[in-house]
């Protein structure tokens, strides 16, 4: 059994990391297959499988890291107003963010080894998370300006079914195959902090 460790010096310089990271991978996700009626949004962003990735394994630095990511790569680098960046980018915070409290709050091996496990993951880490990310997004979007009401439906569902495809092919590869390795290194955090 681990020992609960306090925070030190190495989980900023892996948060600094983790920002580096989703920030380059949001930036080349919306530049490489941008939804051409909404900016900031990719028709598969790879980003988000990543940041779901990183806050399974380290935890709430991982969250911190997918919204500044997003907040960069997402937003800032793909143009859209900083005022509404700000808020736009918490749907890769709530992405993150739900699958970390669902499994943590349900006790989820993150190496995925019974049905148990892949029924949260399918649920948690891919449907809930994602269709609330699109529909914050989406939402975020259009009242800041950036897309008209009319297109919520569609950047919507675009935003939805990319993030679907790209987190149901990568985190179960990603979990069952790394999370073990992961989970023997100092920086892996069992709960939210440590």
């Amino acid at each position: 059994m681990k020992k609960d460790r306090e925070p030190t010096y190495s989980f900023e310089i892996l948060t600094v990391v983790l920002i580096f990271i989703d920030t380059v991978l949001a930036w080349v996700s919306i530049a490489a297959l941008p939804v051409a009626a909404a900016p900031g949004v990719s028709v598969l962003y790879v980003a988000v499988a990543f940041m779901i990735l990183f806050t399974l394994w380290f935890g709430a630095y991982g969250a911190i890291a997918a919204y500044v990511g997003t907040l960069i790569g997402g937003g800032f680098l793909s143009g859209i107003d900083p005022r509404v960046a700000i808020f736009w980018a918490v749907a890769g915070l709530l992405q993150a963010l739900i699958p970390l409290i669902a499994f943590r709050s349900f006790d989820v091996d993150l190496t995925l080894s019974n049905t148990r496990d892949w029924t949260y993951l399918l649920l948690f880490g891919v449907l809930i998370n994602n269709f609330i990310g699109a529909a914050w997004g989406s939402i975020t979007l259009a009242i800041g300006g950036v897309i008209p009401n009319s297109a919520i439906t569609g950047v919507l569902f675009s935003w939805f079914l990319g993030d679907v495809i790209v987190t149901i092919i990568i985190l179960p590869i990603a979990l069952s195959r790394l999370t073990m390795r992961i989970n023997k290194s100092s920086l892996f955090v069992k709960n939210y902090w440590n």
